[in-house]
C-alpha cells in the first residue's frame, strides 16, 4: 500500500487532453507572457469570484506584497496577522517595512481568533491579514466589524482557499458582529469581503498552475489601478515607469492550464468535502484524534487531525512506515521562526497546535478505499 499525501497525477491525466490542446494553442501563439490568455484567466476568475478586479502575479507572495504596497503599508506600520501559518504571510509584511504582529488562534477552526485582535490594535496598526488556513474561511464578519470600528483595511489570505465560501455560522462566533452585516457576507466568496484578496496557484492548491502563479482580486479601483502598475515595473505605460514596482507577471502557459481547471474547481473541492466527511466519519471514536470541523464554506486544501497524546510523531513514522504520507503543517507558528527569534512572545493555542496538528492524504481523486486504509491504521495505532 502506498498512499502519497498529494498526487497530481490522476488530475493531470483526467485533462489531458484539454490541457496539452491550450499549452499547444499558447506555444502557437508565441504570446509567452501576459496575453489574451491571462486577460481572459482574469476575466472569468473575477467572474467566479464576484469581483470588480483580478489581477495575475507571478506567485501568491507576490500578491500579499502587491497588495500591501497598494494599500500604502510599509515602514512605521503594524500589520495583525495569526501566528499559526505559512511563513509568507509574516513574510510579506516584513518585506514591504511593515512589522507583523501576531494574534492567536481558534484551536477548532485554526484560524486566527477575532477576540485577541483587539488587544493588538496601536495607533500604528494599518491593516488585518487573515488566512483562511486549509480552505476554511476565517470569521470575517467579525474581523470586518473591528476594522471597521478601528478604520483598518483587511488584506484575505486565500492561499489555500480558492472556491471557499464565507457562512454566517463563524466557528466561535461570539455574535459581537452586526447581524444584518454578517448575513450580507454569508454566500461570498473569501479574497472578495476584505480590501483585497490574495490567491496562490502553486502545484498544490485546489486551484494549481504547473508552476508558480498568484492573483490579486479586489472591489476598489485605485487599489486595482495601483497593482496592476506594481505588478508592470509600476508604470500604466510601457517606459513611463512612476513608481518602484516588481516583475511579476503571471505567465500564458500557467493561464491556460488554470482556464481548464478553473472550470472543475467546483467538482473538486465538492469531492475533497466528501473525502473530509468519510475521514470524520471513520476516526469519530479515536479518543486521540479532534477532527477538523466541517463548516459549510470549507473547501479542506488540507485535512487537518489533532493528535492529542503526544505522539504525533510517532504516528507520522508509523503511517510513513505503512506507506501513508502526511505534512506537519506548521511546526513552528511564524512568530516563533528564526528570523523573528526573540521578538515575540509565543502565542499559547498555535504553540499547542504546532505540536498536534497533522495533514492527512486529500486531494479530489483519492478514493474511499484509500480514505479508509489510512483511516483504519491510524485508529489501529496505539
Amino acid at each position: 500500500m502506498k498512499i502519497p499525501v498529494l498526487d497530481l497525477k490522476p488530475q493531470y491525466q483526467q485533462l489531458k487532453g484539454e490541457i496539452d490542446s491550450a499549452i499547444a494553442r499558447v506555444l502557437e501563439s508565441t504570446q509567452f507572457v501576459l496575453g489574451p490568455e491571462v486577460q481572459l484567466l482574469e476575466t472569468e476568475i473575477a467572474q467566479y469570484l464576484g469581483v470588480k478586479y483580478a489581477i495575475g502575479v507571478n506567485s501568491g507572495t507576490d500578491a500579499l506584497i502587491i497588495a500591501l504596497r497598494a494599500l500604502n503599508i510599509g515602514a512605521g506600520d503594524e500589520v495583525i496577522t495569526t501566528s499559526f501559518s505559512f511563513y509568507a504571510t509574516a513574510e510579506s509584511v516584513s518585506l514591504v517595512g511593515a512589522k507583523p504582529i501576531f494574534a492567536d488562534i481558534q484551536s477548532d477552526s485554526f484560524n486566527i481568533d477575532p477576540t485577541t485582535i483587539k488587544d493588538k490594535i496601536t495607533t500604528k496598526t494599518k491593516a488585518i491579514i487573515p488566512v483562511h488556513l486549509y480552505g476554511q474561511p476565517a470569521a470575517m464578519s467579525q474581523i470586518m466589524s473591528i476594522a471597521k470600528e478601528y478604520d483598518l483595511k483587511v488584506i484575505e489570505d486565500c492561499a489555500q482557499a480558492f472556491g471557499a465560501v464565507y457562512h454566517e455560522d463563524c466557528i466561535g462566533c461570539d455574535t459581537t458582529c452586526d447581524e444584518s452585516e454578517r448575513k450580507a457576507l454569508t454566500g461570498k466568496y473569501v479574497g472578495g469581503i476584505g480590501d483585497v484578496g490574495a490567491y496562490s496557484f502553486y502545484p498544490t492548491k485546489n486551484l494549481g498552475a504547473y508552476g508558480d502563479g498568484g492573483m490579486i482580486v479586489t472591489n476598489d479601483d485605485n487599489i486595482a489601478e495601483l497593482a496592476k502598475m506594481l505588478h508592470l515595473h509600476g508604470a500604466k505605460k510601457n517606459y513611463h515607469n512612476e513608481l518602484l514596482g516588481y516583475n511579476s507577471r503571471l505567465d500564458s502557459l500557467q493561464a491556460c492550464i488554470l482556464r481548464i481547471k478553473l472550470k472543475y474547481i467546483d467538482h473538486w473541492n465538492s469531492a475533497r468535502r466528501n473525502i473530509a466527511k468519510s475521514y470524520n466519519q471513520l476516526l469519530a471514536n479515536n479518543p486521540n484524534i479532534i477532527t477538523p470541523i466541517i463548516s459549510k464554506g470549507h473547501v479542506f486544501h488540507q485535512y487537518t487531525i489533532r493528535v492529542t497524546n503526544g505522539k504525533r510523531e510517532k504516528l507520522k513514522e508509523y503511517l510513513g512506515n505503512l506507506g501513508i504520507g502526511t505534512m506537519i503543517y506548521y511546526p513552528i507558528p511564524q512568530d516563533q521562526l528564526p528570523v523573528y527569534q526573540g521578538q515575540y512572545s509565543p502565542n499559547p493555542i498555535s504553540m499547542k497546535l504546532a505540536e498536534e496538528v497533522l495533514s492527512l492524504p486529500i486531494y479530489p481523486e483519492l478514493s474511499l478505499e484509500n480514505v479508509e486504509e489510512v483511516a483504519k491504521a491510524i485508529n489501529n495505532f496505539e
